[in-house]
């Protein structure tokens, strides 16, 4: 592997940097204060091409390889991990789901709105009682003369009441994996009803909602795939590397953060970045950082190369999401008691950093499925 970036990434990298700079850190608190990220910020992530990364431009797309992908959302997350959810739920999970399995009408009717920001999508799958066991998921479409009745209820959805267009997981045979099919509802749809969650530890200006449908009509070419299951399990298999990128923005603004602190902060008569430990808690953040980047990128590699990368993905995700919470906490150690208060960034880095290890897959379920590859044996049933 080449890890020399080429221009094209290091321009697009440095335009990320400038736009989260500019328009995401200086209203970060805010916005988490607020429990509320300004919505108008969403066709701006649009309008400079972040939006539309990997979607063809025939379809408003703004083209560009997983790498790439990666490196806006390590720079995106630097200023705010609520952000880069935005973009990882709209994009990663919704637009390039249809981009691989929709149909031309579906494509025409929902990308260009997509990566343009006009529209926003969800990814519909947890249920109240269906977290890790997505396969036992009980929201049900009933076939009609004309397409589909869904009833059931999601939660924890990112963008949920943001949403234009819910991609749902609904089940549309048996039990089990292959009874789910997926599809696409736009959110005016009646009986459809999305409510946000306040109160969370983190990423707290991310419109994050339960949804009910309640009797929501679709038509047949609502229908994105009736393996549903496949669908989503592939989509999370990318979305892990998004939450693993971005897991490495949040802890490289964590380490920034913490290394300005130090080299400004003094103590006995001198700054603490000369004190021994303060220099261990700082080399400790650096090594979990790059190491985290370097499992991102490896995946990044081998989807544009075309090969498996499911287990990488685990792999990346496990770690760069634990580590991003280790580094945190270090940083609020080299605070000490102003890392307590959000006048400082590096309490929010830690509670933002919390439930990457919790979503798209919790750090036991990746501990399985990485043990599944290595064994050949499921440890699920």
């Amino acid at each position: 592997m080449d890890l020399t970036l080429s221009d094209e990434h290091r321009q697009l990298r440095e335009l990320a940097r400038r736009f989260t700079d500019e328009r995401i850190v200086p209203h970060a608190t805010r916005w988490d204060r607020d429990e509320a990220i300004d919505r108008d910020l969403v066709p701006a992530l649009g309008e400079v091409g972040f939006l539309g990364l990997g979607i063809d431009e025939r379809h408003g797309g703004s083209g560009g390889d997983n790498l790439a992908y990666c490196l806006v959302l390590e720079e995106i997350a630097r200023g705010d991990s609520a952000v880069r959810g935005i973009i990882s739920v709209s994009l990663g999970l919704v637009a390039k789901s249809i981009a691989r399995h929709g149909t031309e009408e579906q494509k025409q009717r929902w990308l260009p709105g997509l990566t343009a920001g006009t529209l926003v999508g969800c990814f519909a799958l947890t249920e109240p009682g269906t977290g890790s066991d997505a396969g036992s998921l009980v929201t049900k479409a009933t076939r009609t003369d004309d397409g589909y009745r869904i009833n059931g209820r999601k939660v924890f959805i990112t963008n949920g009441t943001w949403a234009d267009v819910a991609l749902v997981f609904a089940r549309t045979g048996g039990p089990g994996p292959k009874g789910i099919s997926a599809f696409l509802v736009p959110t005016d749809s009646p009986g459809f009803t999305a409510t946000e969650i306040k109160g969370k530890l983190g990423m707290r200006g991310q419109a994050t909602a339960e949804i009910t449908l309640d009797d929501v009509e679709v038509p047949q070419d609502a229908l994105l795939s009736t393996e549903g299951f496949k669908l989503a399990m592939g989509s999370l298999d990318k979305g892990r590397m998004s939450v693993a990128a971005g897991c490495v923005g949040a802890a490289r603004g964590a380490l920034e953060a913490a290394l300005e602190y130090a080299k400004q902060r003094e103590q006995f008569g001198r700054p603490i970045a000369g004190f021994q430990l303060v220099q261990e808690l700082l080399a400790d953040m650096a090594v979990e950082t790059d190491a985290a980047r370097l499992l991102t990128w490896r995946v990044a590699d081998l989807a544009d190369r075309g090969l498996p990368f499911r287990t990488e993905a685990s792999m990346a995700k496990l770690f760069a999401s634990e580590a991003a919470v280790k580094v945190a906490n270090n940083a609020i150690q080299v605070f000490g008691g102003y890392g307590y208060i959000d006048e400082y960034p590096v309490g929010k880095y830690l509670r933002d950093a919390r439930v990457t290890t919790l979503y798209e897959g919790t750090s036991q379920i990746q501990k399985l499925l990485i043990g599944r590859a290595l064994t050949g044996i499921n440890a699920f049933a």
